[in-house]
């Protein structure tokens, strides 16, 4: 594994690991408070609509700082990562980070949930020194030049939208549908993908929204199918993407469909079934079963080791890397523990090698990874690179 020199999880300590977990019960144990631990607290959906990706990445995150403690944590001090369900509901996540930067125990946040939630928390946030590290959107909205406590690593929704539109124009494709979700998402990527198919001298032959609800997503595939476009680009997430995808399949069967990575978690790929197949996705970390690639590798043996009882998934992968990351940062802050230590220390980070998968921090305002990789939905559900 390509790793930083100043902290280095081995292989021997994930194998360790993992017999400690049988072992002892070591995930299933209280940690200790106070300052032999670094308490970081997560807003995240554990049990509402978005609850499949939530405990993903929540539990990604999880089996690497379990590694991590099993090899004796980080300066000796343990790393326990406070979940507190919000149910994908602005105030209940609100409710959640407020508590944290209230509570002198809490280290930093990590990983919490939602453009909305995010954007809702940044104003409070600023009058505090806490530690926003790697929420969960690609929002531009989450990526505040500002504040050098906002830490994302993740490429953003606009940086995967030209991806896809590169690849359409790379590939002789001139003539695109431009699909969108009725919010502030949605708008995001359409606007997006207007500049990348007007920057490539491309078409957009039409540009249709659908509601939350998906209840005008029929009426949208009608509209897209007799546009004839020669392919979709699908900025949609959740009911709308399966409620629009089924349509288009109606309308158009062989329509080539590409969309962004929050569309592919396996509650929409299982509810699509055969109408999923072959829709084209950017990926913003690699393919999680990749075990040839290092950093895949070792998140497989700290997720099976967790015995987390879910298939190994991109959110899953992703909480993972965060939490190396994160990890990473601590230790170069030094033993003494201190937020200010810890953030410098963050935006030290110009270039670290996880092992097949690079990040770099320069300045607050951009994201730390420009990982974008094209995979396909094959069948069963799978993707495919």
């Amino acid at each position: 594994m390509a790793a930083s020199t100043a902290f280095r999880i081995s292989r021997r300590a994930f194998v360790a690991q993992a017999s400690a977990l049988a072992a002892g019960g070591l995930a299933g144990r209280a940690m200790a408070q106070g300052s032999d631990t670094v308490r970081i607290g997560q807003s995240v959906d554990l049990g509402g609509p978005l609850a499949e990706l939530g405990k993903a990445m929540h539990l990604g995150a999880k089996a690497c700082f379990a590694a991590i403690n099993a090899a004796g944590g980080v300066h000796g001090r343990q790393l326990e990562l406070v979940g507190k369900d919000d149910g994908y509901n602005v105030q209940r996540s609100l409710a959640n980070m407020k508590s944290f930067m209230a509570d002198p125990g809490m280290f930093a946040m990590f990983g919490c949930m939602g453009t909305p939630m995010i954007e809702a928390v940044l104003p409070l946030l600023k009058a505090t020194d806490m530690p926003l590290f790697t929420p969960l959107t690609g929002a531009t909205s989450a990526r505040p030049a500002g504040m050098r406590q906002v830490m994302n690593i993740r490429a953003s929704y606009p940086e995967e939208t030209e991806r896809l539109i590169e690849h359409l124009a790379t590939v002789g494709i001139k003539r695109i549908a431009i699909v969108s979700q009725h919010n502030s998402f949605g708008a995001e990527v359409a606007q997006a993908a207007q500049g990348a198919i007007a920057r490539r001298k491309l078409t957009a032959v039409i540009a249709v929204t659908v509601e939350n609800d998906a209840s005008d997503a029929d009426a949208a595939a009608v509209k897209v199918a007799q546009a004839q476009p020669e392919a979709v680009f699908v900025g949609l997430a959740g009911k709308p993407t399966i409620q629009f995808v089924k349509a288009i399949r109606r309308e158009s069967k062989g329509m080539p469909l590409y969309a962004l990575s929050v569309m592919g978690t396996a509650a929409t790929l299982d509810a699509l079934k055969d109408d999923g197949v072959g829709i084209a996705m950017t990926q913003v970390v690699p393919l999680p079963t990749n075990g040839v690639v290092p950093v895949v590798r070792d998140f497989l043996q700290a997720w099976r080791a967790q015995g987390a009882g879910l298939e190994p998934s991109h959110l899953a992968l992703e909480g993972y890397i965060n939490a190396r990351v994160f990890a990473e940062a601590l230790k170069r802050a030094g033993p003494k523990l201190s937020r200010a230590a810890f953030i410098d220390a963050v935006y030290g980070l110009k270039k670290l090698d996880l092992g097949g998968f690079e990040i770099g921090f320069h300045e607050p305002g951009r994201n730390a990874s420009r990982f974008i990789e094209l995979t396909m939905v094959g069948r069963n559900g799978r993707f495919v690179r």
